[in-house]
């Protein structure tokens, strides 16, 4: 293929390749290889070192080894499923070259008698003679050979052969790109141009050298990327010029001063940075971001409120009904009557739903609660002013942008999580934000007291839990999710339930995700309600539900998690004014890695702490496969190992925002790194 001077080879399709047909293409887009440029990030594992040759009577039967040999004879029998085989010889002996499904004429041709050939692949011994069966490499020229093979993560149906065959071909092509890097951040990775970084990442001799500065200027490369995305996201956003909402708050005061607590700290200046953004000219696209049980809730309907009381309509939507349900009955308590509130739900008469959704268009609805369905087409309202999203942590750096552009210029969005995110990462994965943290707890929360037991202690548990009971209290009994199998997972949940329903008759529920999404909700609805008394589950309870009578939550398997899932576990008791507990169970010899999760989550209770101990015990680039907080997956960089890349990404973002420059030179980057389709509405 013509070497092409510019991007476009790179994100052209892998049919461009020689050697890579339509059936090589569907195995590499199962890995989620869609261009030539993915493949550049499928980086090799190991290397088979094939550049030491050697004489026949020193090889060494298992390893893989290369030779220099004679052909001298053929054996090709008539029989046609049976191997064919030539001799080959060198000075000291002679060994045996067996060939499975291959025909003669192709045989002959990279074997040809009398002639010096280099082969290289796996050695055995049969009936005491050395053979190679289908040897992986031959070749006259040995410098084809004689080097080292690097070894990547393959799918079924592509060999290492072929695929070094096409990386190499890759390479080989590579564009020389326009440097996009001032002199000054060049010079920090020894001035390493993009092209050589990528020769050198796919070099058998740099295999895991994380810390070499070809390796680190590409990850600063992505992290920039994404920083750039955000911030032009970010100031696209705050172009758009909305009609300024006009407060009275006095009406908010009002329902404040009747809380049965008083709002803390954190709640107050974040409630004053939300009003502040909603009375300015610009429209707000906020993340309301804090710690379980810290009353993110309060604050995002304090504010509704406030925008209701200035004319215009108000949407929340949570990622569950009960969820939804749970927060319409909160604004029904603490709402002055005259605000007109609706629950949109699946299980409402389609009577209801068509008067909802009428009510909605001609404004006789203030403010409306539900799932996603609230944002389906056929629902439009009259005068949309505010947003709030519930734990939006599944939406991504699109999903985000398109739900900005909701409602028109006049409708500001606040996104709520209750996902701790550590400092390093905040940029990257909501730089396109402005930010609000909630840290501190409400002084009526008392903190979650946190043990740890050895599974073959169970008695003891069950001891404790029948005291609970007793006392009227409520308990969580979480199975792990176990990710090689979901099928184990559930029978864990089920065996769990059995053997929980024995002891409690009567009083134990089961949640698991094989049961349908109606089913779930009458079984939480009915543990709200005190009808059981023990809920058995998987993970599925991890997210934003209020049981103030479930107190305890026993974890089991505890060592399976990460810090910050078992920390959102423990978030779902605690929620009333009594102590609550949470008993995090484990079988002995635990990894020294368990070991210090469960110390550290039996000393605190924080979570942006927590998160921050989390992401420190992980391996090089294993923070980001922590799939429950929806952090956006790096090839190469890591928030800890590259910590100073990411506080230079934000120097550099920082200096093109505030001296407002042109972000040009970046167009290469931004179209490489996957982000066109949201760019190119931008730049």
């Amino acid at each position: 293929m013509k070497n092409i001077n510019n991007s476009d080879y790179l994100l052209s399709d892998l049919t461009q390749l020689n050697g890579v047909g339509k059936k090589t293409m569907n195995i590499l887009r199962k890995k989620k290889v869609n261009n030539i440029f993915d493949l550049l990030w499928k980086l090799p594992k190991s290397h088979t070192d094939r550049s030491l040759t050697i004489k026949i009577e020193d090889l060494q039967v298992g390893k893989i080894q290369t030779i220099k040999i004679i052909p001298i004879k053929y054996q090709f029998p008539r029989i046609r499923n049976l191997p064919k085989k030539v001799i080959c010889q060198d000075e000291t002996g002679k060994i045996d070259c067996v060939f499975f499904n291959s025909n003669e004429g192709y045989i002959r041709k990279i074997l040809p008698l009398n002639e010096e050939i280099t082969v290289s692949g796996k050695v055995n011994l049969f009936r005491d003679k050395y053979q190679i069966t289908n040897p992986t490499y031959v070749s006259k020229d040995s410098s084809l050979i004689e080097s080292k093979h690097n070894k990547y993560s393959l799918t079924e149906g592509i060999t290492e052969k072929i695929y070094n065959k096409i990386i190499a071909q890759i390479l080989k092509n590579l564009p020389k790109l326009k440097e996009w890097h001032s002199k000054e951040i060049l010079s920090l990775f020894d001035n390493e141009t993009w092209n050589d970084a990528i020769i050198k990442l796919h070099d058998p001799n740099n295999i895991g050298n994380f810390r070499a500065k070809f390796y680190e200027r590409l990850a600063y490369d992505e992290i920039l990327a994404s920083f750039l995305v955000n911030s032009e996201i970010r100031k696209k956003i705050k172009k758009i010029k909305k009609d300024k909402k006009k407060f009275d708050l006095k009406n908010s005061d009002k329902v404040i001063k009747k809380l049965n607590f008083k709002l803390t700290n954190d709640q107050k200046k974040t409630l004053i940075e939300i009003n502040n953004d909603l009375t300015s000219k610009s429209k707000m696209f906020r993340l309301l971001q804090g710690d379980v049980g810290s009353g993110k809730t309060i604050v995002s309907l304090i504010s509704a409120l406030n925008v209701v009381n200035s004319g215009y309509q108000v949407a929340l939507m949570a990622p569950t009904e009960i969820l939804a349900r749970q927060h319409f009955v909160l604004a029904k308590k603490i709402f002055p009557t005259q605000i007109n509130l609706a629950l949109l739900s699946s299980k409402s008469e389609n009577k209801i739903k068509k008067e909802i959704i009428d009510n909605l268009k001609t404004k006789k609805i203030d403010m409306v609660f539900g799932t996603h369905a609230i944002f389906q087409k056929k629902i439009t309202f009259s005068n949309l002013g505010f947003i709030i999203i519930d734990e939006q942590h599944k939406f991504g750096v699109r999903q985000r942008k398109l739900l900005s552009d909701k409602g028109g210029k006049n409708c500001d969005v606040l996104l709520m999580s209750a996902t701790p995110i550590p400092r390093t990462l905040t940029m990257s994965i909501y730089g396109d934000m402005d930010i609000s943290i909630i840290r501190e707890k409400p002084n009526n929360r008392k903190e979650v007291k946190t043990y740890s037991k050895l599974e073959s202690k169970i008695e003891d548990v069950i001891n404790f839990v029948k005291k609970e009971i007793y006392e009227g209290n409520q308990i969580f009994w979480v199975c792990p999710l176990i990710e090689v199998s979901k099928k184990l997972d559930h029978e864990s949940a089920v065996k769990k339930f059995e053997y929980l329903n024995k002891i409690f008759p009567n009083k134990v529920a089961l949640l698991h995700g094989k049961i349908e999404n109606d089913e779930k909700e009458k079984i939480l609805n009915k543990f709200l309600e005190k009808k059981f008394l023990i809920l058995v589950s998987t993970t599925i309870i991890e997210v934003g539900i209020d049981f103030p009578n479930a107190n305890v939550i026993i974890i089991e398997n505890s060592n399976k998690f990460g810090l910050s899932q078992l920390h959102q576990l423990r978030g779902r008791v605690g929620r009333g004014n009594k102590q609550a507990s949470c008993i995090l169970m484990f079988k002995s010899n635990l990894t020294e890695n368990a070991k210090k999760r469960i110390n550290i989550l039996k000393n605190s209770n924080d979570g942006f702490d927590i998160s921050e101990e989390d992401m420190k015990l992980r391996g090089f680039g294993d923070i980001l496969g922590f799939k429950q907080s929806g952090l956006k997956n790096f090839k190469l960089a890591d928030p800890v190992h590259n910590e100073n890349l990411f506080k230079l990404a934000e120097t550099e973002i920082k200096n093109i925002e505030n001296n407002n420059l042109d972000i040009d030179k970046y167009k290469t980057l931004l179209k490489l790194y996957d982000q066109a389709d949201i760019i190119n509405d931008i730049v």
